[in-house]
């Protein structure tokens, strides 16, 4: 753990001074170090840190929670809800029509239209925290695209597991899909009507015994959410959903940011343990066309959020760059295809299309304002706000 802490710092720290984001850089220092690569491995079995890598994506999306506000659902949902849709019929269903037209089976389609369609939350939070943006007007409704993303997360999941697992009952895929949007229903309630009562079982001056609290809610009620067929991270984002409204939240916000920081970065080391680089030259052309396809879909998505919130070219370049990452769940995925006995290149393929996307994905959302400059022009709410990132006419 020490020795992943300091190979995630010396890279991130070389790479900061040529202005590199840190995020590939992390999944770089796993990749060095791991059991893949030639010269000194520092793990032999990436499965060592994988208690320790999914509270870094716990906590991850526990900031995140903690930052989107209720009043944000409530005031935002209905456009929340258009602009999430509109990103996973576009991204979900190129991936779908991707995976048939790799030929590569019914069920590997099924898979990549996940891996393709589903942004990484934990990327995504990165990225935002990194470049400064969580106060930007565009950030509300990436935010809840994330959301929408994980409401559907839970349910494909719940849908896609009697597929690859060979259950031929529809009552028993039916029941867990209810199950999962049961909790998940109970989770949006307990966000809704119960932040008076949280807040109060929560509050205390003392910060040992805050930090203590709000770590112990955001843990357990991931590993409860987890037994109930919902993916861990919307569970830790729903606990930061109610806390962030508390008395509270600006102490949480304040003391969690650490924690964030430091777990989040050995999420991203562990990923890059997993990942092997001799698989990836047998699937770089349908790598490339993967990544090409997602870029123009992330536009198109941008456009479509920028439609209703009648933002400007800058916020629209913003959304789209941001969502670009893939991670996570992806890997998620290629775990589950590869238990499922599916095709021996998903697996690969899963791994270097995260892998680039991981690296372009900051780097694109870092220079956003190139994106900016071809879209199509209009006065958009944002423009003033994103003023100073725009090129100044010659």
């Amino acid at each position: 753990m020490g020795g992943a802490f300091l190979a995630a710092a010396v890279l991130a720290r070389l790479g900061g001074r040529i202005g590199l984001p840190t995020i590939p850089l992390f999944i770089l220092a796993g990749i060095l170090l791991g059991p893949h690569t030639p010269g000194y491995v520092l793990l032999k079995n990436p499965h060592d840190l994988e208690m320790l890598s999914a509270l870094g994506l716990v906590l991850l999306l526990f900031y995140l929670g903690l930052e989107f506000h209720m009043d944000d659902l409530r005031t935002g949902g209905r456009k929340m809800a258009v602009a999430g849709g509109a990103y996973l019929v576009l991204n979900v269903g190129a991936g779908l029509a991707f995976g048939f037209a790799l030929g590569w089976g019914t069920s590997e389609a099924l898979v990549l239209a996940g891996v393709l369609g589903i942004s990484s939350s934990a990327i995504v939070t990165k990225i935002l925290v990194d470049l400064g943006r969580i106060g930007n007007t565009e950030t509300r409704p990436i935010l809840g695209i994330i959301v929408v993303e994980d409401i559907f997360l839970a349910l494909y999941l719940a849908a896609l597991q009697p597929i690859l697992s060979g259950a031929d009952s529809l009552s028993a895929a039916l029941a867990d899909g209810g199950k999962a949007f049961g909790f998940l229903l109970l989770l949006a309630l307990a966000a809704r009507f119960g932040t008076k009562i949280i807040g109060k079982l929560m509050n205390t001056k003392d910060d040992e015994l805050l930090v203590i609290s709000f770590l112990g809610a955001a843990v357990f009620v991931a590993g409860v959410s987890e037994w109930f067929g919902v993916a861990d991270a919307i569970g830790a984002f729903m606990v930061g959903l109610m806390l962030g409204s508390t008395s509270s939240g600006e102490r949480i916000l304040k003391l969690v940011h650490p924690l964030r920081d430091a777990f989040g970065a050995i999420f991203f080391f562990a990923f890059g343990l997993s990942i092997d680089p001799g698989d990836l030259p047998s699937v770089l052309w349908p790598v490339l066309a993967a990544v090409a396809l997602t870029l123009a879909m992330n536009v198109l998505a941008g456009l479509a959020a920028a439609k209703v919130y009648a933002f400007g070219p800058q916020a629209t370049a913003n959304i789209s760059t941001t969502l670009l990452a893939r991670g996570e769940f992806a890997l998620i995925l290629a775990t589950m295809a590869a238990a499922a006995g599916l095709d021996e290149r998903l697996s690969p393929f899963i791994a270097g299309y995260v892998l680039l996307l991981a690296v372009l994905a900051p780097l694109a959302a870092g220079r956003s304002h190139w994106l900016a400059r071809v879209l199509p022009r209009g006065r958009g709410k944002d423009d003033d706000q994103h003023r100073e990132h725009l090129p100044v006419p010659v």
